[in-house]
C-alpha cells in the first residue's frame, strides 16, 4: 500500500497539470493563425526529414553495435548517447561553433543558420541516440541462431538481414522513429541559437509567452500536448503488441 501511495503521487504530479491544461486551453481559434499553422508545418516536416535520416543511419549503426565487438566500441556508444546529456542551449553552441570554426565548411552556415535545414540538423543531433538505442536493443533481442539457420539454408547475409533480422525488430524500429521524432520536435534551446527562423512551434510558444503572456501561449501548447499524446499512444500500442507476441 505504501508503494501505491508513491505511485499515485507521481502519477498525479504529471497527470493533474496536463489534464488541467487540456481542460482550460484558452482561445483555440489562435491555432488557425497563419503564423501558428506555418510553425506546425515547419516543425512536423523538419521532424519527418530528420527522423528519416536518423532511420537510414540508425539501422546499420544499431546492427553493428549489436552484432560486433571492436576497439573503442564503448567510446563510440558513449559519444552517440552524449546528446541526451548535453544541455539544449549548449547543443546549439556546439553546432554553430563547429560550422563557423572550420574554414572548409563555413559555407554550410548559409544553409543551416536561420534555415529549415538548421532545424533538421538540430532535430537529428538530439534524436539520433533514441533511434540507435532502440534499434540496437532490437537486434540484441534477436537470437543469432535464427540468422545462422538462415545462412545454413543458403540465404546470403544481406537476404538474412532484410528478410529475417529486420522484420523481427519492426516494433523497435517504430519505437525509435516515434521517440526520435518526439525528441526532435520538442527541442527549443538549440533551435533558438541555430535557426530562430523559420519558427518552430516550441519557439513560437516561447515568443508568444514572453511577448503576450500565458493566455497567448496556452492554445499552441495544447496543440503540442495533443501531438505528443498521439505519438505516445502509438508507441504504447506497438509496445503492447510486442509484449503480446512475446507472451
Amino acid at each position: 500500500m505504501a508503494m501505491f501511495v508513491f505511485l499515485i503521487a507521481l502519477f498525479l504530479f504529471i497527470f493533474l497539470p496536463i489534464i488541467y491544461m487540456l481542460s482550460t486551453p484558452g482561445d483555440l481559434s489562435l491555432l488557425l493563425d497563419r503564423e501558428v499553422v506555418d510553425a506546425f508545418k515547419t516543425t512536423l516536416s523538419a521532424g519527418v526529414v530528420a527522423t528519416l535520416i536518423a532511420l537510414i543511419f540508425g539501422i546499420p549503426t544499431g546492427y553493428i553495435l549489436a552484432r560486433h565487438d571492436f576497439k573503442f566500441k564503448s567510446f563510440i556508444e558513449a559519444i552517440l548517447d552524449l546528446p541526451m546529456a548535453i544541455p539544449h542551449s549548449v547543443i546549439g553552441i556546439i553546432i554553430l561553433s563547429f560550422i563557423y570554426g572550420i574554414d572548409v565548411i563555413k559555407f554550410i552556415g548559409k544553409y543551416v543558420v536561420d534555415n529549415f535545414w538548421g532545424i533538421v540538423v538540430v532535430y537529428l543531433f538530439v534524436g539520433i541516440p533514441f533511434m540507435v538505442n532502440s534499434i540496437r536493443d532490437g537486434f540484441l533481442s534477436v537470437d543469432e541462431e535464427i540468422e545462422y539457420v538462415s545462412r545454413t539454408l543458403g540465404a546470403s547475409k544481406i537476404r538474412t538481414f532484410f528478410e529475417i533480422s529486420l522484420p523481427l525488430i519492426k516494433n523497435n524500429i517504430i519505437s525509435g522513429i516515434i521517440l526520435s521524432f518526439a525528441r526532435g520536435i520538442s527541442e527549443v534551446g538549440a533551435i533558438l541559437i541555430i535557426a530562430y527562423y523559420p519558427k518552430t512551434v516550441p519557439v513560437l510558444i516561447y515568443e508568444r509567452f514572453t511577448s503576450f503572456g500565458l493566455n497567448a501561449s496556452k492554445p499552441i501548447s495544447v496543440g503540442m500536448i495533443l501531438i505528443s499524446l498521439m505519438l505516445f499512444a502509438v508507441l504504447r500500442m506497438f509496445g503492447n503488441i510486442k509484449r503480446g507476441k512475446d507472451a
